[in-house]
């Protein structure tokens, strides 16, 4: 090897350079070479997602339905569990059945899957109440409220309406009525709206269900055909059998109107 100082100092920067071209080749071939890394797990779909569904104040919301202004609900002053909402079926019921816990104030409407929409619910005073099983056989939308003559004599201040209250969201049966028949017979028994809403949760109203407009709205929809209804006092086997009865409710209107939807 040569003694030259010039001569070493080249072969070192050769040797460095070489060294270094090596050293990228590796990177670039190591950047190439697949290695086991473990891709991340796929997130599961989510679940179905139902639109009249989502925040509180959304559902609540101050809106114009088939012309009527209904004002919002204050939600801030609404137990959170009478909200409209997606549970746990606690019926043990068929898709598509209504059941009304009077025990609770709820009302469910099953659904596929173990899950059940539940509304929170007015319930009728005592002596009005009424328990057992019927069918949805009509339905309207903003009925026309008649009070029947038992009502005009024990509140004379309703004679003014014997003729029928034009509907609106005054209207003691709010945006939607639908009618319970049993064996072919009205049972006077409605699911209806009310405006006030403050009643949902207590022993308020005479004999019927009564819901937030918005929340009736919602059921309505869904009830397309001739629907199985269950009153219960509670969901036991013996309140069950016990709830039973073949009596009427206290009528609340005059009767079914003429221009309601009979349902098949």
């Amino acid at each position: 090897m040569s003694d030259n100082p010039l001569f070493s100092e080249r072969l070192n920067r050769r040797a460095f350079l070489g060294a270094s071209a090596l050293g990228a080749a590796s990177v670039a071939l190591s950047a190439c070479t697949t290695t086991d890394v473990v891709p991340p797990p796929v997130a599961a779909p989510p679940p179905p997602s139902d639109s009249a569904f989502g925040a509180a104040e959304s559902m609540y919301a101050a809106r114009v339905d088939e012309g009527y202004q209904l004002p919002a609900i204050p939600i801030s002053k609404l137990d959170p569990k009478f909200v409209r909402q997606i549970v746990t079926d606690p019926t043990g019921e068929k898709p598509g059945t209504i059941v009304v816990d009077t025990s609770e104030h709820f009302l469910y409407l099953v659904r596929d899957g173990g899950k059940a929409i539940r509304y929170g619910v007015s319930l009728g005073k005592a002596g009005f109440g009424w328990t057992g099983s019927a069918v949805v056989h009509a339905r309207k939308k903003w009925p026309v409220w008649t009070p029947p003559p038992e009502m005009i004599q024990r509140r004379p201040e309703l004679a003014k309406y014997k003729d029928g209250m034009p509907p609106g969201p005054q209207s003691p049966l709010g945006a939607r009525a639908l009618y319970l028949f049993r064996d072919g017979k009205d049972t006077m028994y409605r699911l209806h709206g009310t405006p006030e809403w403050d009643s949902i949760g207590k022993n308020a109203s005479s004999g019927c269900v009564r819901f937030m407009n918005q929340d009736i709205i919602d059921l309505y929809s869904r009830v397309n055909g001739v629907t199985q209804v269950h009153v219960r006092a509670n969901f036991s086997v013996a309140g069950e059998s016990s709830a039973v009865s073949n009596r009427t409710a206290e009528p609340i209107d005059a009767g079914v109107p003429r221009d309601a939807e009979i349902l098949k």
